[in-house]
């Protein structure tokens, strides 16, 4: 079948998406993440999907396994791997509400990553509709938790794809448009500073700032960032009352390395960190780590067959390795033939401004169609 002919109307995947948008689902609210895959759910199913629910551990929401109709099913297929928790915090629809201006739609989460992981539902919807069986099973993974590193589905996600021949990551496309074919290395550390309390006022020097003796700590961990490796502290918290020398700081550092070896240097310094200074203790414990995901030939193999559908669709399809993590990190470094960042195209994601560009969600519908009718 020409997948090209499949009826994607633009009008029909905005209404189909807003209610993705208006769920709001921030990682660390598991009942949010929940109604959202309650959602998600309902629409595969809707699609023609047999779902299964995966329950949430670890204090996250919970799963979701779509697998569609085939005469196959259980042989090894292609794997659309996904998530539908979002760094946005409950409200932020009221400051980034949904809306469709000058060939933007903007939302919460919708170019990372629900629009991506809506236009690949669409695409099956249209095939399963036009009666077309792709040549390879096909099964959608939403998990809840990448946003802060996949700790509680890495091994769900790893034994899903150990089952597949390919996997699409319907992450959203790079700033220039992009696929990604590799990853960058990523970890994260939790640091904790623990000082010696005192009236802020009436015995400050008899105080052991754990606060300063934290952004001490944060420019010299900042001063680290090399063009290989990098670090930045993108949380912290501390203090209870301004009128007390804090005895108490927690930080959370995220360090990326375009290879391992860089990475696994990067970790042994910040691990150094601990100890005691000025009567400080300094406690750096590790977080979550991402694997590099350096591109093979199967994955590159996959690439130029992404490549030629999109040129047949009427656009260019550079690819790169690229900085920022992904569920991809996992597959692609076990060896599995991966395909990330082609979901929809946009900008501003994590961010208030962020959005996608109206027109590629067709353009990105028709590439997932692609594939999935070419891949064998």
């Amino acid at each position: 079948m020409d997948y090209k002919a499949l009826p994607f109307d633009t009008d029909e995947m905005i209404a189909g998406l807003r209610p993705w948008i208006e769920c709001e689902s921030p990682t660390h609210d598991a009942a949010a993440v929940d109604r959202m895959m309650d959602l998600a759910a309902y629409d595969f199913a809707a699609a023609g999907a047999e779902i299964e629910r995966i329950p949430g551990r670890m204090g996250f929401g919970g799963s979701l396994r779509a697998k569609f109709p085939h005469k196959d099913i259980g042989k090894p297929g292609i794997l659309i791997s996904g998530h539908l928790d979002t760094v946005h915090p409950m409200g932020t629809l009221d400051v980034l509400p949904f809306k469709v201006e000058d060939g933007c739609c903007y939302g919460p989460g919708i170019q990372d990553m629900k629009a991506g992981n809506f236009v690949s539902l669409e695409a099956l919807r249209q095939l399963v509709k036009a009666g077309v069986e792709t040549p390879l099973p096909v099964t959608v993974l939403l998990t809840p938790d990448e946003e802060v590193g996949t700790p509680s589905t890495r091994n769900l996600i790893e034994q899903e794809a150990a089952k597949s021949r390919y996997v699409i990551v319907p992450e959203p496309a790079h700033h220039d448009g992009s696929a990604v074919t590799g990853r960058y290395a990523i970890a994260r550390f939790n640091i904790k500073t623990t000082g010696r309390p005192s009236h802020a006022g009436w015995s400050l020097k008899e105080g052991r700032s754990a606060i300063a003796a934290m952004a001490r700590k944060i420019l010299e961990i900042e001063a680290m960032t090399t063009d290989d490796c990098t670090f930045s502290v993108g949380v912290i918290h501390a203090g209870q009352w301004v009128n007390c020398v804090s005895s108490s700081c927690e930080a959370q550092v995220l360090s990326m390395a375009k290879r391992q070896h860089d990475l696994d240097e990067g970790v042994k310094r910040m691990l150094a960190f601990s100890g005691e200074e000025n009567d400080v203790i300094i406690e750096v414990t590790r977080g979550v780590t991402r694997p590099v995901w350096e591109p093979d030939e199967g994955t590159m193999a996959l690439y130029e067959v992404t490549k030629e559908i999109a040129s047949e669709i009427g656009f260019d399809l550079p690819h790169c390795s690229a900085g920022g993590g992904s569920d991809g990190n996992f597959t692609g470094a076990m060896g599995i033939p991966t395909i990330d960042s082609v979901g929809v195209r946009g900008k501003g994601l994590h961010t208030l401004n962020e959005h996608i560009y109206v027109d590629s969600l067709v353009e990105r519908a028709q590439l997932i169609a692609g594939l999935v009718l070419r891949l064998r």
